[in-house]
């Protein structure tokens, strides 16, 4: 019963250029809640300019830093056990933002064998944060207080934290019936 919960960090959005400058992967077992962290690295692809990296709202809005965008390793050098990883976890992966997420790592020449529902959309109903045209999509930070309230976690926007963090979240909505797989 184990799946894959994805959390990627980026400069940008994809329609905008955005480059992938970090991925975390964790793994969430359905029938314990048991979670581990399966990769978690920081990553720069070709042609990121230093300019985008210094620019960009996730080095302004998290511990992230050009440092080690600058020192990491190439997407390209860990294609391989990311991909080997995706593909090993038959019972399938999400991300809290999927549509975000697997565009990004789809673009980018990614294959998922099971792609699971995006838990943000399936917290929609649940949360009911209200906004103009109903209930809006909420944050992971909003998700989370709404299951486990105010706990102090602060969503850190870092991809192997924040996926741990939202495997929490998919755990409550699969015992609720929400989530299946």
């Amino acid at each position: 019963m184990e799946i894959l919960i994805l959390d990627i960090e980026t400069t940008g959005f994809l329609t905008q250029g955005g480059k992938i400058v970090e991925i975390g992967i964790v793994e969430l077992d359905l029938e314990t809640g048991y979670k581990k962290i399966i990769f978690d690295q920081v990553v720069h692809e070709k042609g990121i300019t230093l300019e985008e990296v210094k620019n960009s709202w996730i080095v302004n809005n998290s511990s992230l830093t050009v440092e080690e965008i600058r020192h990491s390793p190439p997407l390209d050098k860990v294609r391989k056990e990311i991909q080997d990883i995706l593909l090993s976890y038959k019972n399938g992966t999400t991300a809290f933002n999927n549509v975000f997420d697997f565009g990004f790592m789809e673009n980018r020449g990614f294959h998922f064998p099971r792609k699971l529902d995006c838990p943000m959309k399936l917290s929609t109903d649940i949360c009911k944060i209200p906004s103009s045209r109903g209930y809006k999509w909420p944050k992971v930070q909003e998700a989370w207080e709404h299951f486990f309230g105010d706990t102090g976690y602060i969503e850190t926007h870092r991809g192997a934290d924040d996926a741990f963090h939202e495997a929490d979240i998919v755990m409550e909505l699969y015992k609720l019936g929400v989530f299946k797989i």
